[in-house]
């Protein structure tokens, strides 16, 4: 039989609340499950520590019995230092294309001759008093 750790979906509409469960792979997400393992309330502040609450030492039992993490599942166990951190593929989509690049070096440029404009000025009136002194 293969088992997920996954999020089990409860919580009144636009109030999402999630059950993490260990449940077989082919039972539906907020079907059966054998065994729920913590909580996951996303609308509480991310340095809550009632945000995510699961029990480690059950997570750790289901983990060497061949269950796997959903992606969101591991992240959690990751940074709660159950197992550790993947590397994981960030895909060239992700980067900015030409045009945007183009933009970005173009305002970067308007910058800084800004940033040279407003020191001119305010040199040329300190040289100017030197001057008629």
């Amino acid at each position: 039989m293969a088992m997920k750790i996954r999020l089990a979906r409860g919580g009144s509409k636009k109030r999402p609340f999630y059950r993490i469960v260990a449940a077989d792979a082919r039972m539906p997400r907020d079907g059966r499950y054998i065994e729920k393992l913590g909580t996951y309330n996303p609308l509480l502040a991310k340095d809550n520590e009632d945000r995510v609450q699961m029990d480690v030492e059950r997570v750790k039992y289901w983990l060497s019995q061949g269950a796997q993490p959903t992606d969101r599942i591991s992240r959690m166990l990751e940074a709660a230092g159950v197992i550790e951190k993947k590397v994981r593929a960030n895909p060239i989509k992700g980067a900015p294309g030409q045009k945007a690049v183009a933009r970005a070096e173009e305002k970067a440029a308007k910058a800084a001759e800004a940033a040279e404009a407003a020191a001119a000025p305010a040199e040329a009136p300190a040289e100017e008093t030197a001057a008629e002194e």
